[in-house]
């Protein structure tokens, strides 16, 4: 047997965290593409900035705690986190400068081109336009700003973590001497895009809150001659730390952490790049932020308000058309869903397909008179969440209704209490999670008494019970009744609820136990087909991989001429291309209007084939400090389906990048291939498919009249 050392050394690894940013100047790259809409490019860029800003409060942060901390430990690429820190400083100005000059010198243009016109600077303005501007803030923003001077009784202000401020130096009428310190925060709950009436009817012109503030600030201290006024931004450290083994009320801990969130260490600045110095000067000291954690920015600062921009009526021919998520074949509107269930397992298909059925499936089994319980893992949902609604008309209704809500879903923890709150007063029994672990996995149990016995209705997913993220996220489902999966969703409630670890698993395999092993496991049995010249071939489909022990197995079964194929979106710490060890291997990221997040793996096993769906990535978080779960698609038809879907992320030529030995991404050189959008090859499936049905006669499908837009 080879030493497995060999393939463990670091130069063999990219880090994490500079593999993230290049997933993320791969979005940048869409937001570049000429051939891409232009308001498709806008929200791209978005993307990127919203990407940027959580690295930042959670990677970036936790780096600086390692440091902090005089944590030197080298991670699996040989970088300490100094180091990381170091490269990371550069990448991420590189990456912000990319972002303003595509946004300055291309998107802007182009916008003005097509008859939106951005006012960058209040000077700027016409008369008649500041006219309006001006009673536009007399009316609706001055009422709503608060002002805050600094001096001897009041001292430097919270400046909240993401918030937009104006800062401003003052000096009073009658005294040249003493320049003063003021801040105002640009509120968040007004439009930040303020529209203003334009001479022209085909046009549109437009305005930033800030500016409007900038320009009237002199209104908000009176008694001072503003000397200059800048925004400014800042960044903190947002990841909580939980003593969970000492928290005698998880929720109550968490929300005592919540509102630390808002004044953890001040961890990157952005400010104007024409910013008075004295004015920065006294930001920085205040703030104790370094020079290399400063971001000077040519433009407005916070480019997520481009999502907003994306929003903006009349501009439907800059944007790609409204996606209609499909019917579901197999389960037609005026037939039991239970039934539809019991003839065979379903596969669902997310966003080409409705969601609905998902959310139909819990409201059912609210209803239905035979359904004794309910039980549900729930990680994020959304704002208006039909299913939680659901679960709890099932509790007002008798039923046993069993929830896990994971309270430490990271930026969702107050959306969650509120759930878990919401829950336990419908009478659901709301379970916290597990002390040390979060509950990552995608599981419905519906138990139902029928004629011949009690049976079990299983629901397993790759992605949250969220009806928002649906619409916008690529993910699989299945549906099924069968006896096996039944037995292994008890145990897994069970297991939750009453910490009981089962014996044995029939079809199920969950981390943090038992899902490394069985991964390592397949990975290891094609790297034996291969040496005996059985057919050996694996297509992993995940968002992220980074363990270094699956890497490790992947390289062992390359070098013994195993083909694998990856299709991973963001962060990836494999390499291809080293002789010997990762030559069999091919990394492709697909970037496309949906986000890609379903988790695919498949072994041909020696031409008995066997795939897998999923909710972890190959990442140390997902194998070995969450509750994940994987379970098999073994029905014929369905297995089919689910290659179907791999082969198409694979031979996409028009939003597949490929990693090269250079350690780049590069998207599929098109010459001579035929030009291929999986996503739209997709949909248009769906769309046909669903036609066809409508064609046939069966008008009994479930037909969302709701437009979905993407965004």
């Amino acid at each position: 047997m080879e030493d497995r050392k060999t393939f463990r050394d670091p130069s063999y690894y990219k880090n994490r965290e500079l593999s993230w940013i290049q997933f993320n100047d791969r979005i940048l790259g869409e937001a570049r593409d000429k051939s891409n809409l232009l308001f498709e490019r806008l929200k791209f860029l978005s993307i990127t900035a919203s990407n940027l800003d959580e690295f930042f409060m959670v990677r970036v942060a936790s780096l600086k705690d390692m440091v902090n901390a005089g944590y030197n430990k080298k991670d699996i690429a040989g970088m300490t986190p100094q180091e990381q820190l170091t490269e990371l400083n550069k990448v991420t100005h590189d990456l912000v400068q990319t972002q303003y000059s595509t946004y300055k010198r291309s998107l802007l243009p182009l916008l003005a081109q097509n008859h939106l016109k951005v006012i960058e600077r209040h000077e700027d303005l016409t008369e008649a336009e500041g006219a309006y501007v001006d009673a536009y803030f007399a009316d609706n923003v001055y009422p709503v700003l608060t002002p805050m001077a600094v001096d001897s009784s009041r001292p430097f202000p919270l400046i909240r973590n993401k918030s937009l401020n104006i800062g401003a130096l003052l000096q009073k009428k009658d005294d040249k001497d003493d320049v003063e310190f003021a801040t105002v925060q640009v509120p968040s709950v007004l439009a930040r895009i303020v529209p203003i009436p334009s001479e022209h009817k085909e046009s549109k012109t437009v305005i930033l809150l800030e500016e409007i503030i900038e320009r009237n600030i002199q209104k908000l201290f009176l008694n001072y001659r503003v000397i200059c006024a800048h925004p400014f931004r800042i960044m903190r450290n947002a990841d909580l730390t939980l003593d969970e083994e000492e928290a005698a009320d998880l929720l109550k801990e968490i929300e005592k952490q919540l509102k630390k969130r808002q004044w953890g260490q001040a961890i990157r600045l952005e400010v104007e790049n024409n910013i008075d110095k004295r004015l920065l000067k006294i930001i920085k000291k205040e703030l104790s932020i370094t020079e290399e954690e400063i971001y000077y920015i040519d433009g407005p600062l916070d480019l997520t308000f481009l999502m907003k921009m994306y929003g903006l009526e009349g501009f439907e021919h800059l944007k790609i058309g409204k996606h209609i998520p499909q019917p579901v074949l197999e389960l037609p509107s005026d037939k039991n869903i239970f039934e539809q269930i019991r003839k065979s397992d379903i596969l669902l298909h997310h966003p080409y397909q409705s969601f609905a059925p998902v959310v139909d499936f819990i409201r059912t089994a609210a209803k239905d008179p035979d359904v004794l319980a309910i039980k549900q893992t729930l990680y994020r949902v959304s704002g208006n969440s039909p299913i939680i609604a659901a679960l709890a008309q099932a509790a007002e209704n008798g039923k046993q209704v069993s929830v896990l809500v994971e309270l430490k879903a990271r930026f969702d923890e107050e959306n969650n209490i509120v759930w878990a709150k919401m829950l336990e007063k419908a009478g659901c029994h709301v379970i916290y999670g597990l002390v040390g672990l979060k509950t990552h996995s995608k599981i419905t149990l519906v138990v139902r008494r029928e004629e011949d016995g009690i049976r079990r209705y299983v629901h397993l997913g790759t992605g949250n019970y969220n009806d928002a993220t649906a619409k916008l996220y690529t993910d699989l489902g299945l549906l099924t009744c069968r006896e096996d999966i039944g037995e292994d969703a008890t145990a897994v409630f069970n297991m939750l609820s009453g910490y009981s670890e089962p014996l044995t698993w029939n079809k199920l395999s969950l981390a943090p136990l038992w899902l490394k092993d069985k991964f390592l496991y397949l990975i290891e049995r094609e790297k034996e087909h291969a040496k005996v010249g059985e057919a050996a071939h694996i297509i992993a489909k995940m968002n992220s991989l980074c363990d270094e022990d699956i890497i490790a197995a992947l390289y062992e079964a390359s070098a013994a001429g195993v083909k694998i194929d990856l299709i991973v979106r963001g962060i990836c710490s494999l390499k291809v291309g080293i002789p010997g060890v990762s030559e069999n291997i091919t990394v492709r990221s697909i970037v496309g209007n949906f986000l890609e997040h379903s988790r695919i793996f498949y072994f041909e096993n020696g031409g008995r084939e066997e795939i897998y769906l999923g909710s972890a990535d190959w990442m140390p978080r997902n194998l070995e400090r969450r509750v994940e779960i994987l379970f098999p698609i073994e029905r014929k038809e369905l297995k089919e389906k689910v290659k179907h879907i791999l082969d198409g992320q694979l031979k996409d030529t028009l939003k597949a990048h490929v990693l090269q030995p250079s350690g780049d991404y590069e998207k599929v050189d098109r010459r001579g291939k035929v030009l291929y959008c999986s996503q739209e090859a997709f949909v248009q499936e769906a769309r046909l498919e669903a036609e066809q049905n409508k064609e046939e006669g069966n008008q009994r499908v479930f037909i969302p009249e709701t437009h979905i837009e993407v965004e």
